[in-house]
């Protein structure tokens, strides 16, 4: 019977001839299998041996056939393989001979480049050295990937690893023999490449995981200043005039960027002037200079436990902080109120420098400052009439929103947050929790949804561009166009009072002065720089967020296990989901009955996962009584409720609080 040696595809094979004409084979695999063979697709019939053995030994044979010494041997020309075995084996070659030089040809493309079906050309001299060195680099690499791989599954670290086991996964190379190998060595353990690298210590803990890889990913040039940054310029603005008011700030004592302050002047004849005060440091910049281009890079101050990065250099802030008893350039909004109503009669903005009376404290002070105290007229803190003054023009104002929200702010809900003793993960963990609507919580927040507010509306009466955030439906956007915030129950509303910590309120503030002072605006409302603005602060800003809330999920559980908790208490969110109590910190129960949003329940404590940021628990019982979770649109899959980004540094009951999400749960267990 005849065979056929042939070219499948790209693939050698051999086979029984069944039956052929001019331009077409019909071909019986050594598999049983039949297939059509294109006479362009052959290469020489043969009798003996069958197909499986030809194919059998002429792989073997072609094994021994030295590849260098074929291209020594082979014509510099362009030549057919029939040839070049003829002259190889000095005579007329076997079909297993012919057969094996054939793929010694093919298999060896480095050497020998592939002109047709069974012509070659050897490559030049100096191409062929070239690519045998890129070879041989390559085995070495292969070689020292298996090294790696075998020495991370022992539990040893390789230097390559060690030299940045962050950024091989937070900017992999996967071309690269670190990566490759690293994924080798996660497969054999049956680990993800970061469980790994934990394991055998080249990440050091899954706190240096989470704080590392964000600064890597975020601030890939560290998150210091660089030394040529513009510093503040020395000008004490005597240009601009001393405002009469004596404003006061309230934060916390941990607070450095002091960016608004509260003042209270009395006019007589029934109306009261209230000034809230916004440093400005946009005066010590222009849209593109060197500062400003920086600070857009940055978008705001990144807040975390124990951590944080301030959008501005250390020196700005000093330069434009309301720090006590300092004269400060701001941007001041200020409103006639009626006494009798606390009805808003007229509103100014300004320009102007102001006098820093006193900082105040929350933690200092927040405990003295009840509802009590003031109805009672017994407050002894620093501006105690100014205060009580504020809080029930704050209360009005919130009765006011509440009207067009048609349903009540939440409160009394505790916000909790951490007070980190030490540095770094071996810190002590205290938590603490500030009751949303106490007194200053709500004053300041309102002073600040009302500047908000009314300043956005102001820039629309002023045709002039502003960066917006809006709210229908439950959907918070942010754009260059002003639209109506359902969450807070106001018509306009526009981040301006933070310009120390957001370069969005630097932004605003920037077109606000320009106004103000009667010249033209750095952004127009079609500017395409403006809209870039808003999309790459909502993607940074969204980044910074989450990464606040997944150190906030590291913390609590790290809190779980330092007090040595077996089981924790919940109260029921929406279906399997729960809010731990006591902490800022949500989670899902696998199997969790439908129970009653608000009820409580009692969980046991399963394991604790620093790295996925899990809390595994189990339901214990179903137990009396029920949480006031408020209403469930405002669960913080729908509507967020207001959360401090940051109590530490930023004022309860602004924006953000009202209007961003709140921290979702985690991955499920």
């Amino acid at each position: 019977m005849t065979n056929l040696f042939f070219d499948d595809n790209g693939s050698f094979k051999a086979g029984a001839v069944l039956s052929a004409d001019k331009n077409t084979y019909q071909v019986e695999l050594p598999t049983g299998r039949r297939t059509k063979v294109k006479q362009a697709k052959t290469y020489f019939e043969f009798a003996s041996p069958a197909p499986a053995q030809f194919m059998e030994q002429a792989q073997a044979k072609a094994s021994e056939l030295d590849p260098s010494f074929l291209w020594e041997v082979a014509p510099q020309e362009e030549f057919a393989y029939e040839d070049l075995a003829r002259e190889y084996y000095g005579g007329e070659p076997s079909p297993v001979e012919r057969g094996a030089l054939l793929l010694a040809l093919f298999n060896n493309p480095v050497y020998f480049y592939r002109k047709g079906r069974g012509r070659f050309r050897p490559a030049p001299e100096e191409t062929l050295k070239r690519a045998l060195e890129a070879l041989e680099r390559r085995r070495r690499q292969e070689e020292r990937r298996r090294e790696i791989t075998a020495e991370l599954v022992a539990g040893r670290v390789p230097p390559e690893i060690a030299a940045d086991p962050v950024g091989l996964l937070v900017h992999p190379d996967k071309n690269s023999i670190e990566w490759k190998a690293l994924c080798d060595a996660a497969a054999e353990t049956r680990r993800t490449p970061l469980k790994l690298l934990l394991s055998v210590k080249a990440i050091g803990s899954p706190w240096q995981w989470h704080v590392r890889s964000f600064y890597e990913e975020n601030f890939p040039e560290g998150a210091g200043f660089p030394d040529d940054l513009p510093q503040p310029p020395h000008n004490d603005w005597a240009e601009l005039p001393l405002s009469d008011a004596a404003p006061f700030s309230i934060d916390d004592s941990s607070t450095t960027e002091i960016d608004d302050a509260t003042s209270v002047t009395p006019l007589g004849n029934g109306r009261t002037r209230i000034g809230i005060h916004i440093a400005a440091p946009s005066l010590g910049m222009k849209r593109g200079d060197a500062m400003d281009q920086f600070v857009r890079g940055r978008m705001s101050t990144v807040y975390a436990p124990g951590l944080k990065t301030t959008m501005l250099p250390e020196s700005w802030v000093k330069a434009f902080s309301l720090d006590e008893g300092k004269i400060s350039p701001c941007l001041s909004l200020y409103a006639v109120v009626d006494d009798a109503t606390f009805s808003v009669l007229s509103t100014d903005t300004r320009l102007e420098r102001v006098r820093m009376d006193v900082n105040l404290r929350y933690d200092q002070w927040d405990g003295q400052v009840t509802e009590e105290a003031i109805e009672s007229g017994s407050l002894t803190i620093p501006h105690a009439s100014d205060i009580t003054y504020l809080w029930r023009f704050a209360r009005h104002l919130q009765a006011e929103r509440e009207k067009v929200r048609g349903r009540p702010e939440p409160r009394g809900k505790i916000d909790w947050y951490f007070d980190l003793e030490g540095e770094g993960e071996d810190a002590v963990i205290h938590v603490k929790g500030r009751r949303r609507g106490e007194p200053l919580d709500l004053l300041v927040g309102e002073s600040m949804i009302f500047a908000n507010s009314t300043w956005g509306s102001w820039l629309e009466e002023h045709e002039t561009a502003g960066i917006y955030r809006s709210q229908r439906m439950g959907r918070v956007r942010m754009s260059t166009t002003g639209g109506p915030h359902d969450g807070l129950g106001v018509a306009r509303y526009s981040w301006c009072t933070s310009p120390l910590r957001r370069y969005v309120d630097l932004v605003n503030q920037q077109q606000i002065i320009a106004v103000v002072m009667g010249e033209k605006p750095p952004y127009e409302r079609n500017d395409a720089d403006f809209f870039s603005i808003v999309e790459t602060f909502e993607t940074i800003y969204e980044s910074y967020k989450s990464f606040q809330i997944r150190m906030e999920r590291y913390w609590s559980l790290r809190w779980i296990e330092q007090e040595g908790l077996r089981s924790i208490e919940a109260a029921v969110v929406k279906d399997d989901l729960v809010r731990i109590d006591g902490l800022p910190f949500m989670q899902r129960v696998p199997g969790l009955p439908e129970l009653e949003r608000g009820q409580r329940v009692m969980l046991d404590v399963i394991a604790l996962d620093y790295v996925d940021l899990v809390l595994e628990v189990k339901l214990r019982e179903v137990r009396g009584g029920r949480e006031e979770l408020g209403d469930p649109e405002e669960d913080p899959e729908q509507e967020p409720l207001p959360q401090p980004q940051v109590p530490q540094e930023q004022e309860p009951g602004d924006a953000p609080a009202q209007a961003d999400p709140q921290p979702q749960p985690g991955p499920r267990p």
